[in-house]
């Protein structure tokens, strides 16, 4: 376009701004929750799961204290989803977002299996982060003092090129931060080959671990889902199984806020953690676990379940990418990847729009993640990444926001340009 069309495009792009700003809309579509109708698909995990029986099948009373790494069925249950053994699985409570807190936790407090010292004993302690990232793993970082360090994505995962190096030159750095299946929110999954190097990791501090958040192992939109090599297998096969600690939920399966939390690594590692947990907690909450194993039966219960959460979700995606290939494709004025599963579309706009884009949506009634939320410190250096969460709107609702959103992309796109 020349300046004359795109004054055109910004004239007719205003009015069209301002009518929706007229409808008084009122959206949140700033995180990745279930709505109602995904959360009703377990309610009948809360009327007659247990009917009073309490018992596990190997006699324990899961009304009582005790047994601090979960009961069985709840490890059987969980243990396909990590691609874990019995004895290299831990089941918490409902938050793995808790579960990676603690475990950094008592790294920095009181150091990890094979390390000589705490972590805050370190002058400095680093992180290694993939982006655009889940905000809250920074979060984490930040309000423990650890220094994050960027590293950009490619179309298979993060830049491995970048961390082997990092890691082998810097003893500070002890950890990396990976969503490694349908990554949040680029929906990218690591290649064998980005696995495979991550499990011939070198680095040069003994204490460095891999924070492998597997939130969305079966969270598929499609009859074609990714395949994610198994990390822990593959680090097996190099001798370095002690560097991974590996997470996942319930959360978005049956209840956000009373699902199941999970932890798998190296069996050496899993005593170690149950030496230190054992100072803070007795046990998680087994009538929980007790109450999953008996609705889902076993993984493949899961696996059913989760083609219901499906047909409730792919029309929502669908909605998004149907609006940003109609409404942006033919401009150029962003990309995007469409994901296979997962839980959130990221959009990158032109350079610099990003903010602008957010403001103009939030002035609309449409509230969206913040612009940088995807970055260490929440600065994003080109200002042009927003992640779009689709699962909380109805359908209405969410064709309703993306009118909004493509507007404010387009009017923003033209204000830069011009």
């Amino acid at each position: 376009m020349d300046n004359n069309e795109l004054l055109a495009l910004k004239e007719q792009t205003e009015q069209k701004y301002a009518e929706l700003c007229a409808k008084g809309l009122k959206l949140d579509m700033s995180r990745g929750k279930p709505n109602s109708d995904q959360l009703d698909l377990s309610i009948e995990m809360l009327t007659h799961c247990l009917d009073g029986e309490c018992v596990s099948k190997n006699g324990t009373d899961c009304r009582n204290y005790g047994v601090l790494d979960g009961i069985d069925e709840a490890k059987e249950l969980c243990m396909p989803m990590l691609g874990v053994s019995k004895d290299e699985i831990i089941i918490g409570g409902n938050s793995s977002l808790q579960m990676m807190y603690d475990t950094i936790a008592r790294a920095m407090l009181l150091g990890v299996l094979g390390g000589d010292k705490p972590w805050s004993r370190n002058e400095k302690v680093k992180f290694l982060c993939p982006a655009p990232g889940y905000d809250r793993h920074f979060a984490i970082c930040e309000s423990m003092g650890i220094e994050m360090i960027t590293v950009p994505y490619k179309s298979d995962g993060p830049d491995m090129d970048m961390i082997e190096s990092l890691i082998a030159e810097d003893e500070e750095i002890k950890g990396i931060w990976c969503v490694p299946m349908y990554s949040n929110p680029e929906g990218i999954t690591y290649s064998d080959e980005v696995v495979r190097r991550f499990a011939n990791l070198s680095p040069k501090a003994n204490d460095f671990r891999i924070f492998w958040d597997n939130a969305y192992c079966v969270h598929h939109l499609t009859d074609t889902p990714d395949k994610l090599l198994n990390l822990l297998d593959e680090a097996k096969k190099t001798g370095k199984q002690d560097m991974v600690f590996m997470f996942t939920s319930t959360s978005k399966i049956s209840f956000p806020g009373g699902g199941l939390a999970v932890i798998g690594a190296s069996a050496a590692n899993i005593a170690y953690i149950k030496s230190q947990m054992a100072y803070q907690t007795i046990g998680y909450d087994k009538l929980n676990q007790l109450r999953h194993a008996r609705f889902f039966k076993n993984f493949d219960g899961i696996c059913e379940h989760m083609k219901k959460h499906r047909a409730i979700i792919e029309p929502k995606f669908k909605a998004v990418l149907d609006t940003l290939d109609r409404e942006i494709a033919p401009l150029g004025f962003g990309t995007w990847h469409k994901p296979n599963g997962g839980y959130f579309i990221s959009f990158n706009g032109l350079k610099g729009t990003a903010k602008r884009t957010v403001q103009l949506c939030k002035q609309a009634g449409v509230v969206l993640t913040g612009a940088g939320a995807t970055f260490p410190y929440g600065i994003d250096p080109e200002d042009k990444n927003i992640r779009i969460a689709p699962t909380y709107p109805t359908v209405d609702e969410l064709n309703a926001a993306m009118e909004v959103f493509v507007t404010a992309v387009k009017l923003a796109a033209i204000e830069t340009l011009i």
